[in-house]
């Protein structure tokens, strides 16, 4: 069994802490740190250990957010010593976005500093709330930074919606303040930095599908193929719904011509079991069409009606009078993220974001 996430945050970086702390500031009182963090840690998830080890650092370090500022720096790792890394660091840029609101920029510089280290992508966002269009402006330097942490904190820290942070609901709202910041990094070296770049235009796509559909369209002539590849990923919610534009940036029309019979093996399937698909497309117009071919499984819900939930498959260029048979497994098995419920579910075949062809099967629990 995989180790809990919350114990990526244990005692022995608490007192990892407390030590590097400890050599760089006479007046820090480790006991006192040690005692408020670590009662009833082990008690905790993840992000609330996090956040404990924060408010022991609040009652400990310096009040002078300046004097605190240098002794947290002074903890990080230099050309010629260690320090402090890795998630031992989560709980300091926390508490930067505690106690470093009035200290605007200085606070800026320091996660700036840290997130080679651990990313900061937590720390920034509160300044980011409270004054968009400073932090922004900072932010956006950051993406001709020579370092890549730092080059992905300005696409990861700005995303809307980064999971496991607060949201970012100005952005949510209109999120063209960030595009510039995303523009910059469109072609950046790092594979590291594009993905976060994508993940935060998928992000945008949720709310505002068409001006990412755009912004793809504006980008994709003559693309290198990392770009090309970004800018597919970044669509990938879009082109899971069908957005007919988004669709089209890719070369995938509206189908003509396709012909689709679909079954599975089973009508019946008990929780834990997978199902056989079995696809055969055909094509009979005169000319040769690019088809995506999903499919979507609607999970019966507690009221009798069904959730979709859209599956990649698989891409192909059909000739006039072509046709494919593809055939997988789906396993229906319990996930954290799902509740299932007894009765009657449907898969629909989608060609191009079009419903192609659909069976249905029945789910018992046990």
């Amino acid at each position: 069994m995989a180790e809990p996430l919350k114990n990526l945050l244990h005692p022995g970086v608490v007192t990892d802490i407390a030590d590097r702390i400890t050599r760089n500031s006479s007046a820090f009182d480790r006991a006192q740190f040690l005692e408020l963090a670590g009662d009833g840690l082990e008690m905790l998830e993840l992000m609330q250990r996090s956040l404990k080890i924060r408010d022991a650092l609040v009652e400990t370090l310096p009040q002078p957010f300046p004097e605190a500022a240098a002794i947290l720096s002074a903890c990080l790792p230099r050309d010629d010593a260690p320090g402090l890394t890795g998630w031992a660091l989560l709980p300091l840029s926390q508490y930067v976005a505690l106690r470093g609101l009035e200290d605007f920029d200085l606070s800026l510089s320091l996660l700036r500093t840290l997130t080679p280290h651990f990313t900061a992508e937590f720390g920034i966002r509160v300044f980011i709330d409270r004054d968009q269009d400073r932090a922004l402006a900072t932010i956006r330097s950051w993406t001709r930074d020579t370092n890549h942490h730092v080059r992905r904190l300005a696409s990861e820290g700005t995303r809307p919606r980064l999971p496991w942070a607060m949201r970012l609901p100005k952005l949510i709202h209109d999120p063209k303040p960030i595009v510039p910041i995303l523009t910059d990094l469109l072609d950046d070296p790092e594979d590291y930095v594009r993905r976060s770049v994508a993940n935060s235009l998928n992000d945008i796509a949720k709310d505002h599908p068409d001006l990412v559909a755009a912004f793809v369209a504006a980008h994709i002539g003559d693309a290198s193929p990392e770009r090309s590849q970004l800018l597919r990923h970044a669509s990938r919610t879009l082109l899971k719904q069908g957005h007919p534009d988004a669709l089209g940036n890719f070369g995938f029309a509206p189908p003509a011509g396709i012909n689709a019979r679909f079954s599975l093996d089973r009508s019946e399937i008990v929780l834990g079991e997978s199902l056989g698909l079995r696809l055969a497309v055909s094509h009979d117009a005169k000319t040769s069409q690019k088809v995506m071919i999903d499919y979507a499984v609607h999970h019966r819900k507690a009221n009798g009606s069904t959730s979709p939930k859209v599956f990649k498959w698989t891409s192909a260029m059909l000739a006039p009078g072509a046709s494919i048979e593809i055939e997988k497994r789906h396993a229906i098995r319990p996930i954290t993220t799902r509740r299932y419920y007894a009765g009657t579910h449907r898969i629909v075949i989608l060609v191009n974001g079009q419903e192609a062809a659909e069976a249905g099967f029945d789910l018992a629990l046990e």
